[in-house]
């Protein structure tokens, strides 16, 4: 009973002495790694936190938000350690003791409650949000799991943050023995700052994540999807007297020639006659790619050959298509041309790299641009030769890092439409030439989500391309280039001046399926939209980085068929809704 009686005294007395002092102080100066966080950077990353519960582009799932909660909490802590160490240089006074006690009194009183109360409204915002872009409203979101993610998160972050700081002190330390204080300082933060940096590009970044991204693409790019089978036409890349064998296509190669549809399955559709499409693909594995020389140049000239081996050059039209980070054309895109010009078509496309799309935009963006470049040239030096009534229309389409490939090969809109008859762009990443030159030239009063672009005369964009490209009213010409872009795609806006600036796409009128509570503030914004790019897909089209059959509206007005109708769009738009994606 005595030992209870003290130990319960012992606890009272434990718990008074935390409510009286809610703090640890640090025993001296030299506790880096093991002191209690600045009431101020705690303060802010509080606020940081709280912000980061406001919705963005597309619903987050709870566990993104506790990452991203706590991400924003990291840099609201950097933000409010800086703020603290001005203030106690340019001011002397200090609170006392006891008032720092009421401070944090006053903070594990009020956060907490509207912590909760915030992360719990968080989710009816995400729920309004799913509802504006055609979701279940229904929502799991663990409020305390969230809270406790970005609390550990951010934990970590400081943690490293510390430790870094903590290495640095004990360097110029070391510095000091032999050089002056002030040289020792610099030179200490110097070195600290190239460690840092060298470790994080070279350890972790490329031998680390680089090479874990590549390997595991490299074993999914020599693999073959359940259902695709080598194909038994002639007209496409690994088929019969194909200049490129099937085993070296590629996994995403694969996808594409193995899927093309046949003349029978496209007369079943539009009852009349048809011919079996050309699709020519030429792989990163290709054998040219390891060519002495130039390897997109190589892989270029032997497009061109299998687009002559195949009759190309004598269909309807011929498609130059930009792919993906790991090589991947949307069959939403290929199709419905195919399916709109009865198969008298041709697609050709090169790629440039296994790996996917985010790893690429780090590493291989200036590589898709010039494998593109070079198909183009290659194509165009080929096509301008021919007699102008016995030549293909010639058009080009890329979706994502494909649109910014495709984009790359032109020196703007105008070099576009003069070299081609016209273009299919969808979801394009912010820094794709073109687009920004549409957005940046914009007509005035013209949104930047859907900026009409030189009163619509040739260049239209949409996001309901059924009733968007009909604005606006007045004449539309050829050629015809259509930018499919949905107001609430991540992958267009994303951009490191979210940092610090303002977007313009939240100016008023907002999208029409971005939600009025969204709101900018400055790091927490940029965190929020990376976050959404990893859930783009997540949405139902035309949001998110999804476009669904928007490519049906969008040949439709780029190169219809001789007689084709709204209605055949209608119809057409049904179909590629409804079938079975290829892969």
């Amino acid at each position: 009973m005595q030992n209870a009686a003290s130990w319960g005294n012992s606890l009272r007395q434990r718990f008074v002495g935390v409510v009286q002092q809610p703090y640890w102080e640090r025993p001296d100066r030299s506790y880096l790694v093991r002191r209690w966080p600045d009431f101020t950077a705690v303060c802010f990353a509080t606020v940081f936190f709280w912000m980061s519960l406001t919705p963005s582009l597309v619903p987050r799932p709870w566990l993104l938000q506790g990452a991203v909660g706590g991400i924003s909490a990291a840099f609201g802590y950097a933000v409010g350690s800086v703020v603290s160490t001005v203030c106690r240089a340019l001011f002397r006074w200090r609170p006392a003791r006891a008032t720092r006690a009421r401070l944090w009194q006053a903070y594990w009183i009020l956060s907490p409650v509207l912590g909760v109360l915030l992360i719990a409204e968080s989710a009816h915002m995400q729920r309004r949000l799913r509802e504006l872009q055609g979701l279940p409203p229904a929502l799991t979101w663990h409020i305390p799991v969230i809270a406790l993610i970005a609390v550990v998160l951010w934990a970590l972050i400081l943690l490293v943050a510390r430790s870094i700081r903590l290495g640095s002190r004990r360097l110029i330390r070391l510095l000091s023995r032999i050089v002056p204080l002030p040289v020792a300082i610099g030179v200490g933060f110097a070195l600290s700052a190239l460690i840092v940096t060298v470790g994080l590009r070279n350890v972790v970044f490329q031998r680390g994540v680089i090479d874990i991204a590549d390997r595991m693409a490299y074993s999914v790019n020599g693999g073959t999807r359940s259902g695709i089978e080598k194909p038994v036409s002639p007209l496409v890349s690994g088929g019969p007297g194909s200049l490129i064998a099937w085993d070296d296509l590629g996994f995403q190669g694969r996808n594409f020639t193995g899927s093309v549809p046949t003349k029978a399955q496209i007369s079943a559709y539009t009852g009349r006659p048809a011919k079996d499409p050309v699709r020519v693909y030429i792989s990163a594995s290709a054998p040219e790619a390891f060519s002495d020389e130039d390897p997109f140049k190589a892989k270029a000239a032997l497009a061109v050959r299998e687009l002559e081996r195949t009759g190309a050059f004598d269909r309807d039209v011929l498609a130059v298509a930009g792919t993906t980070g790991t090589g991947w054309i949307n069959s939403n895109i290929s199709e419905p041309l195919e399916y709109m010009h009865d198969g008298n078509t041709a697609f050709v496309a090169v790629q440039y790299s296994y790996l996917p799309s985010w790893v690429s935009f780090l590493v291989d963006k200036e590589r898709a641009a010039q494998a593109t470049r070079d198909l183009m040239e290659a194509i165009l030096a080929k096509w301008s030769a021919l007699p102008e009534d016995h030549r293909p229309k010639l058009v080009v389409t890329g979706e994502s890092l494909g649109g910014f490939a495709v984009e790359s090969s032109f020196d703007g809109v105008k070099d576009l439409l003069a070299k081609t008859d016209g273009a299919l762009i969808l979801g394009t990443p912010n820094f794709a030439p073109m687009s920004q030159e549409i957005r940046d030239h914009r007509d005035a009063g013209s949104p930047v989500w859907r900026p009409q672009y030189d009163g619509g005369r040739n260049v239209r964009v949409a996001q309901f391309p059924a009733e968007d490209l009909r604005r606006p009213e007045a004449a539309w010409g050829h050629p015809r280039v259509v930018s499919l872009q949905n107001a609430s795609d991540p992958v267009v806006w994303w951009s490191t001046d979210l940092l610090l600036h303002r977007p313009q796409w939240l100016d008023k009128p907002l999208g029409p399926d971005i939600t009025s509570e969204i709101r900018w503030f400055p790091l927490v914004t940029f965190w929020q939209t990376t976050i959404d790019i990893t859930v783009s897909y997540g949405v139902e089209p035309p949001h998110g980085h999804r476009y669904g059959a928007g490519p049906v509206d969008g040949w439709a007005a780029v190169v219809p068929r001789d007689g084709w109708t709204d209605e055949d769009t209608a119809r057409l738009r049904r179909h590629i809704e409804q079938r079975e994606s290829p892969y």
